[in-house]
Order: C-alpha cells, then sequence, then structure tokens
C-alpha cells in the first residue's frame, strides 16, 4: 500500500489483507536499518484476525522515500501524520528497538491517536556502543556484523528458527546490507540521543505491554523494565533466554503477549 505523509511517498505492508480503515487498527513500527518485513508473520496474524494492519518502512527505508528522520521526536510525529494519512482516528502502535521509541514518544506526544502500545525490546537509555556508532558512521560492514552478532540470542546461532527453512543470522544481515549509506547511522544516534523515554512512559495511560529478552545484549531488560515501572497501565513479559530480535527468534511468544494486552 501506498501513502502520502508529509508530502513523501510511502510503503505500508498490510499483513496479505486489504488495509481497511474502519477496522481496529495496528501500525508496526521497525527498528534501526530494518524495513516491514520484520514484521511478516506478526502482521499477518493481526490482519488475518479482524485488524487493520499497516506496516509502513519509515521514511528513508525499504520502499520509502529519503532522506532519513534524524531524532525519536521526529518520527513520532511523523506516526502522528501516518495515521491521519491512513485516514485514522486512533491506532495501537506496536514497535521493535528503536520502534518501540518511536510508538512510546508517539503516545506521549500525540495521546488521542494511541489506543495501545506494544513495546518490544525497549530500553531506558538505548545506548549504542561508541565502536557500533562509529562503524555505523563510516558505512562499516562491521556495523552489521555487531547487529547481527549482539542481537540475536544463543538460539539463533544454533539455527533454532521457529519457521522453518529461514536462518536467522543470514536473514539478518541480509536485510541490513540492503539499508542506504547513513540511514543505519541515522537510526543508531536518534536511540542514543533520545532521553525521554521515561518521562515519556509517565505520561501514557492507554493499555501497554512491554515484551523484553532475558538476554538481550543490546537493549538489556534492566533497562526495558525501567520503562515498563513508567507505565501506569502495562503488562510486562520477559522471553527467558530470548536476544533482541525476537520477532524471528521467539514469534509465537510475542504473538501471545501482544494478544493478550
Amino acid at each position: 500500500m501506498r501513502l502520502v505523509v508529509d508530502g513523501s511517498d510511502v510503503f505500508a505492508a498490510t499483513g496479505g489483507r486489504d488495509f481497511d480503515p474502519a477496522l481496529p487498527a495496528v501500525i508496526f513500527l521497525h527498528g534501526a536499518g530494518f524495513d516491514h518485513s520484520v514484521w511478516a508473520l506478526l502482521a499477518r496474524a493481526f490482519a488475518s484476525h479482524g485488524f487493520g494492519v499497516l506496516a509502513p518502512d519509515l521514511p528513508g527505508h525499504g520502499r520509502s522515500a529519503d532522506p532519513p528522520l534524524s531524532s525519536i521526536a521526529a518520527l513520532a510525529d511523523w506516526t502522528a501524520a501516518l495515521i491521519d494519512a491512513a485516514k485514522l482516528r486512533t491506532a495501537r502502535l506496536i514497535g521493535h528497538s528503536m520502534g518501540s521509541l518511536v510508538a512510546l514518544e508517539t503516545a506521549a506526544r500525540h495521546p488521542q491517536k494511541v489506543a495501545g502500545l506494544g513495546l518490544i525490546a525497549i530500553a531506558a537509555p538505548m545506548r549504542v556502543s561508541d565502536d557500533l556508532l562509529n562503524a555505523a558512521k563510516a558505512d562499516d560492514h562491521a556495523a552489521i556484523d555487531m547487529i547481527d552478532i549482539w542481537g540475536h540470542g544463543y538460539r539463533a546461532s544454533l539455527g533454532g528458527s521457529e519457521a522453518p527453512g529461514l536462518w536467522m543470522l543470514g536473514g539478518g544481515e541480509c536485510l541490513l546490507e540492503r539499508t542506504r549509506p547513513g540511514v543505519l547511522y541515522a537510526d543508531l544516534a536518534a536511540c542514543n540521543d533520545y532521553q525521554d523515554a521515561r518521562a515519556a512512559a509517565a505520561k501514557v495511560t492507554v493499555p501497554s505491554v512491554v515484551i523484553l529478552g532475558g538476554r538481550d545484549l543490546m537493549t538489556p531488560a534492566k533497562n526495558g523494565k525501567a520503562v515498563a515501572a513508567a507505565l501506569s497501565n502495562c503488562r510486562l513479559t520477559i522471553l527467558e533466554g530470548g536476544g533482541h530480535m525476537l520477532m524471528s527468534e521467539r514469534p509465537e511468544e510475542v504473538l501471545a503477549a501482544l494478544r493478550a494486552n
């Protein structure tokens, strides 16, 4: 599906079904360097059970137009504009990593547009190592290697995909390799610079679920628990042994946690 948001062309996947703005809406927001495809399984599950689904490529990512946005606040305002462009009054926002910060900030800045939150692998702060930032700034493949290795739990290194035929580490690497120059650095810098997660969470009253990986090396669970504690209406789920890429590592458990909210 194509939309025009703030004057720019945006691609959004719809979970394999025509998007119907009359249905309860769910918007999936991907993480740094990725695109809509990370939501393939979850988007289809929601679209097949009575929801209108949008999984957009954020500006500068995937099939959406350049340039990338440089801050979480700017991405939150863009998300609010996306809700308007899709002719929705409200939507539930589900985000992963950077996308979870965007979802949270959108709910704080535009509360009338957000019906609920699903925050996967969120952290406050979402600190990015200097080595990773520097490699991303130089468009060095080492940045992709770091994210791929640090981002997956131990099961992924053993080939333990729950979706037959998929290679989690290889798939993540290939997807990041398609990212345009400068985009990964812009995303990581936005995460690193964002210091408002707890303050934003304190403003949010809609039903929320926080889903964390117990062995997440990129956004440690203790930093995600701080966000959950600041949310007034939140259910916390910790997937023991899970890494950062929970949608590919533990899709069934993530789906169950989201549906229970």
